[in-house]
């Protein structure tokens, strides 16, 4: 399989090229009639031997939640679908459409076979090790309900006898994946048909959206991006929000599309980079419903934030941003737009150590400091050990209680490692807050020949260095998480390795403690003040 595609679009001033190679995402953006359906099915066409489409014009219920077809029957379907997407009436005809949904649960379900497959081959000729590590990657179902989780859809789908495949809702008794509503299914079906992809495929989805609300729809595709990025991805959507949640993906704005009889022959449309900002015409074209948003600290793609604050307010768009500045300023706009009255906006930024004049100034613009200095010290925070040391200590059979005992002891001897370190840098944060907190106001200015700024540095030290020690020797975690930086004291990886994981295995035992612990889910909620209250008070 291919793994770059020349995507070629016929536009009033010539042709428009664009090339996708594998990881990257093209968002086809504009309104109704304005021919993105049409431009899908012509980039299939252009690329029909490695190319899948996707669709939310799908039949969203299923004729079977048994697995009905042989792989002979499998086979001639997927040549019978792909004959069907080359036709012009694709855009507005979906063929096959009960079919494509029994494909989606087969090859599912094949996937998921062919992994217990080779675990059970390797077992077989001895290769013990081999197994575990091959048993250690989730399954497809398994990373099916983790995305179908992470986008606040509390289902998890499941295989029973005969093949049957089976759902449950927040750990209700199992039903028929044919009693999901049409928003739980279309994004089973996209998940699925995303995960079961061909490396090397261009992958071609047609308004995920039709569905879904953006706080679904918009972290599912985020993940499937993540996931697959052995493929590229072209979406066409009406949702502005969607490329702006993916600020490395390029958009493609459509805003009309000429036809000779019904044969398409050129598009009006421009490709924005991915930092541009989307055109307020077609921006008011798209947008609509009432949304709650959350803009927090961190990088899009790979922020500790984001993740974390989707599992705890459910519901709630999470948009990233580079900076607390940055938080603030969106926060700001939007909420003095009386463009925007149909948003109900928060920030979230971390604290820093930021002095309490600074934080009730933020608060009254609506940004929420955390509790402790920065989103890494809830994912380490000592409940968090605790209650992962507890799971892990059911597949390891150690005792959590020593699991977590080693884990907070080696965190404390590192933040003891780094105290010099960690004492300066609060000192020359809080400096400069004191420093600032005596600039001179005008009137000083005009009233005096100087102005002096005196800030005593050795007593602020030896204050720091005094209450740092304390907590050292008191073996509180819990202050030290909160008064300094958890990711500049070396002590994230000593927690991990306490409990038997790697860093980024113990991130994802966090998440998935959040997923499936409501009591963990309040406990973490608790770290946010009252913004839980107030986002629970907006109604969706």
């Amino acid at each position: 399989m291919p793994d770059r595609f020349e995507l070629t679009i016929p536009t009033v001033d010539g042709n428009l090229g664009h090339v996708l190679e594998a990881g990257d995402i093209l968002f086809v953006l504009g309104p109704n009639g304005s021919g993105k359906s049409t431009l899908i099915t012509k980039l299939f066409n252009s690329h029909v031997t490695s190319a899948k489409r996707i669709s939310a014009h799908r039949q969203t219920w299923f004729a079977s939640n048994t697995l009905d077809l042989t792989p002979r029957g499998r086979e001639q379907l997927e040549n019978n679908i792909r004959s069907q997407d080359q036709q012009e009436y694709a855009r507005w005809r979906h063929e096959y459409a009960a079919e494509r949904a029994g494909a989606a649960i087969y090859d599912l379900i094949d996937a998921d076979t062919m992994l217990a497959r080779n675990i059970a081959d390797l077992v077989r000729d001895g290769e013990l090790k081999a197994a575990q590590d091959e048993a250690g990657v989730p399954s497809p179902i398994q990373t099916v309900n983790e995305l179908l989780r992470l986008s606040n859809l509390p289902i998890a789908i499941s295989v029973e006898k005969q093949q049957k495949i089976v759902a449950s809702r927040s750990g209700s008794p199992a039903y028929s994946v044919a009693e999901l509503s049409d928003g739980e299914r279309n994004a089973f079906l996209i998940a699925s048909d995303v995960l079961t992809a061909e490396p090397g495929t261009l992958l071609l989805i047609d308004e995920p959206e039709r569905h879904l609300h953006r706080s679904i729809i918009s972290p599912l595709l985020s993940l499937l991006f993540e996931n697959r990025t052995d493929c590229a991805f072209v979406v066409s959507t009406h949702e502005v929000m969607l490329p702006v949640d993916n600020p490395g993906a390029r958009t493609l704005l459509v805003r009309s599309c000429k036809y000779e009889h019904s044969h398409p022959q050129s598009w009006t449309a421009d490709l924005v980079p991915s930092d541009a900002p989307i055109d307020d015409e077609i921006r008011r074209d798209i947008l609509g419903a009432r949304k709650k948003i959350i803009f927090v600290e961190g990088a899009a793609g790979n922020s500790l934030d984001v993740p974390l604050y989707s599992l705890l307010f459910p519901q709630v768009s999470v948009i990233p941003k580079a900076s607390c500045r940055d938080v603030e300023h969106a926060v700001r706009g939007l909420r003095e737009s009386e463009e925007m009255h149909w948003l109900y906006v928060w920030g979230i930024v971390d604290n820093d150590r930021r002095s309490t004049l600074e934080l009730v100034r933020l608060r009254n613009l609506g940004v929420h400091s955390l509790s402790h200095f920065s989103v890494e010290s809830i994912y380490y925070h000592p409940e968090m050990i605790r209650r992962v040391a507890a799971r892990q200590a059911g597949v390891t059979g150690d005792k959590p209680d020593a699991l977590y005992k080693q884990a907070t002891r080696d965190a404390i001897q590192e933040f003891r490692k780094q105290r010099d370190h960690l004492v300066l840098d609060v000192v020359e944060r809080l400096v400069r807050q004191r420093i600032f907190a005596q600039l001179p106001a005008k009137s000083d200015i005009h009233a005096k020949d100087s102005v002096e700024v005196n800030v005593n540095v050795a007593e602020m030290r030896t204050t720091e260095a005094r209450a740092f020690d304390a907590l050292i020797a008191d073996g509180n975690l819990d202050c030290l998480l909160k008064h300094y930086s958890p990711r500049k004291s070396g002590a994230l990886a000593r927690i991990a390795k306490g409990v038997g994981l790697s860093k980024s295995k113990y991130v994802s035992a966090v998440r998935k403690l959040l997923q499936e612990d409501d009591d963990a889910r309040a406990y973490c909620r608790g770290f946010f003040g009252e913004l839980a209250n107030e986002i629970d008070s907006v109604r969706s």
